[in-house]
């Protein structure tokens, strides 16, 4: 059956870190509709003060943190000892668990250009004290596969037509694609029943299910086992992401979110007196 679309969404700008201007696709108030994500970003900007400030040390548990650069450069560090640069292409997956703290300065490109997306997941109770882990998947590690009518897949995570992505052994069984469907052409993808599947419109205009989708449309669909997004007479990308939903309560402020009250207060509490980080 396939998947008809349950509520496009615009998003909103927000400014985080310490003062980063960023386009939010979701967050807080509709994190129960995409359950297992919490929230997406997008930083978009040719102007450095938008984005050079930065998101300077901060904590996160009980969640994954996933940021796919698609121009620029972003440097991280973390209470781990990493220290890397994610480059264009590349992507930062976090796995926070028990705790870590870390930070993420945007350094965009020559010309002053930076791109990304930061994804949030969430991690059951079962995982969320786990230790925590960085990784780091450059470029050329991520397959890149085109279908017949041209259709190109960078594939992050999940399978689609054969090809693995680079990120596994992750909870919620994700798949995370950057798909461009070219003009005129049609994606058409089949999707685990009882996952939560949408996209999340970059570049272009196109349609699906009868509905316009348009850059920075997000598009939530219902259940079914396969969806499809056609082009309009320009390219189409999008990210498409599905997961399975944990179906656990969430309690989240800030950086962090657990399962009950008391343990949020519990990590706060950690973070204060110095024993949130756990050998």
């Amino acid at each position: 059956m396939r998947r008809k679309i349950k509520q496009i969404f615009n998003g909103e700008p927000v400014h985080e870190g310490a003062g980063v201007k960023l386009h939010r696709a979701f967050g807080y108030f509709e994190a129960s509709l995409f359950d297992p994500f919490l929230m997406l970003d997008d930083f978009r900007s040719n102007n450095p003060e938008d984005y050079l400030k930065g998101f300077p040390w901060h904590p996160h548990r009980g969640i994954e943190t996933i940021t796919y650069i698609l121009k620029g450069n972003v440097e991280h560090g973390d209470s781990l000892g990493n220290s890397a640069i994610t480059t264009s292409g590349s992507v930062q997956w976090m796995t926070a668990g028990s705790g870590i703290v870390h930070q993420e300065m945007p350094k965009g490109d020559s010309k002053g250009s930076m791109q990304g997306f930061q994804l949030w997941a969430n991690l059951a109770a079962t995982d969320k004290m786990i230790a925590p882990e960085y990784r780091e998947i450059t470029a050329d590690e991520i397959p890149e596969l085109k279908r017949k009518n041209g259709t190109r897949v960078k594939v992050i995570a999940g399978k689609i037509d054969g090809i693995t992505g680079p990120a596994k052994g992750i909870g919620i069984d994700p798949e995370y694609f950057d798909v461009t469907v070219p003009a005129g052409q049609e994606f058409v993808h089949s999707v685990k029943k009882g996952y939560t599947a949408f996209i999340y419109v970059t570049a272009g205009k196109g349609f699906s299910d009868g509905s316009s989708v348009e850059n920075r449309s997000l598009v939530l669909f219902e259940d079914g086992d396969e969806i499809a997004i056609s082009a309009d007479e320009t390219p189409l990308s999008f990210l498409l992401l599905t997961g399975k939903p944990i179906n656990e309560p969430i309690f989240w402020r800030g950086p962090i979110v657990m399962n009950t009250a008391e343990e949020l207060e519990e990590a706060f509490e950690e973070y204060k007196n110095g024993t949130f980080i756990k050998k």
